[in-house]
């Protein structure tokens, strides 16, 4: 395994060349006496396309993925199942293309081992997709006073889905004192292979917000 910091890349394709699902967990806990209200911590993916300045921008509104997204997975086997588990659930957020896959909300953060995860198969991945960008951002943390300076415990950790093998982990010890979001990494292609990127960036907004800075648009009605 290896053990990524703040900026750190690994490449996903020569560590595990045979491997073409991949799960990315994220984990965190969060401190509810600071403010008296338990924590929500969503995990959404902004599935994008670079443009002439090779920045990521979200291809269309359907490829912005979060727990309550509209396209749902129905047939278990034709996104990742491995025999005698119930994993990922019918009814899971998902892309049009079945290659990105949400595990669900989870409202607590509470107990070992990952909260929210993303699953992504490589060969169902749409080729127009070149970046897939992972944010995790705090359920109405400006009513609640809430921050990621109140969380702790937080990280990222690439697995390969088969085997289970964990690839790569990138623990977010940076301090985030003042942040109600965080760009925890990127999974994207580069010449043909895939790749992972600590990113690591904290941000005063909203989900929201990020949506409007990738390119999209938020129905305010």
């Amino acid at each position: 395994m290896i053990n990524l910091s703040k900026g750190g890349r690994i490449n996903l394709s020569k560590e595990a060349p045979s491997a073409s699902k991949f799960r990315i967990g994220l984990g965190w806990d969060a401190n509810a006496t600071d403010t008296g209200n338990d924590f929500d911590l969503d995990v959404s993916v902004f599935l994008c396309k670079y443009d002439s300045q090779n920045s990521p921008k979200l291809i269309s509104q359907k490829h912005f993925i979060f727990y309550n997204t509209e396209i749902r997975t129905l047939d278990r086997e034709t996104t990742f199942y491995q025999p005698g588990d119930d994993w990922p659930r019918k009814g899971m957020s998902a892309s049009e293309c079945l290659g990105v896959v949400h595990s669900g909300d989870n409202q607590t953060g509470s107990g070992n081992g990952d909260d929210e995860v993303i699953f992504v198969d490589t060969k169902k991945l749409d080729a127009a997709i070149d970046e897939i960008s992972v944010v995790v951002t705090i359920d109405r943390a400006e009513e609640r006073k809430q921050n990621f300076g109140q969380v702790r415990n937080s990280y990222i950790e690439i697995s390969e889905e088969e085997t289970g093998r964990v690839l790569a982990r990138y623990p977010l010890e940076e301090d985030f004192s003042m942040e109600t979001a965080v760009q925890v990494g990127s999974f994207y292609r580069r010449d043909g292979q895939f790749m992972f990127k600590a990113v690591g960036i904290g941000y005063n907004r909203g989900l929201g917000d990020f949506v409007i800075a990738y390119g999209g648009h938020v129905d305010r009605a």
